[in-house]
């Protein structure tokens, strides 16, 4: 009787936590976010910032409610911003020197448009995750107008995986 308590004590153990699963946490789920840099055009290796930059959405005509910086508050000189995972295109108006007029109550600025176009994708993470959102064949135009303060686009990653590093370049 003494040799079978502590067998059965270490089978009643080992069936225990055999039986348990790892906990299914997603920490590393996120669609990623688009990240813009802005560049001086007579120096394109010189980040350069963008005074009272505003971004504002095309398709609900929002203002973009992003952490990646402070609307108008400061001058960056990179983003992050989302793209759509329900269509395959996405539009922006990138307004430099955003102000509000008081006597009009409108805003003022030199306002670009840009449209992303894309192709949507997945990745599978992890059971706990699931699928997140990839973009694909990135391109970006620039609406052109008279007073455009974007002077130059170049997509320098194609494929939108993480928010690791750049992957559209603005020349201004």
């Amino acid at each position: 009787m003494k040799k079978i308590l502590p067998i059965l004590l270490i089978a009643c153990f080992l069936i225990y936590f055999s039986s348990c699963e790892k906990d299914d946490i997603c920490v590393e789920g996120d669609t990623p976010l688009l990240v813009v840099g802005f560049f001086d055009i007579e120096d394109t290796t010189l980040a350069k910032e963008v005074p009272s930059l505003r971004i504002r959405a095309i398709d609900n005509n929002t203002v973009l409610d992003n952490d990646s910086f402070n609307d108008r508050a400061n001058s960056p000189d990179s983003l992050s911003i989302p793209l759509r995972i329900t269509a395959t295109n996405t539009s922006y108006v990138f307004i430099m020197d955003s102000a509000d007029d008081a006597e009009t109550e409108l805003e003022t600025g030199n306002l670009d448009t840009l449209s992303i176009a894309y192709t949507n994708g997945e990745a599978f993470i992890s059971r706990a995750c699931g699928f997140v959102a990839n973009f694909n064949d990135l391109s970006v135009t620039l609406t052109e107008g008279a007073d455009n303060w974007i002077q130059d686009i170049q997509v320098v990653q194609q494929t939108v995986e993480n928010s690791n590093a750049i992957h559209v370049k603005i020349f201004h």
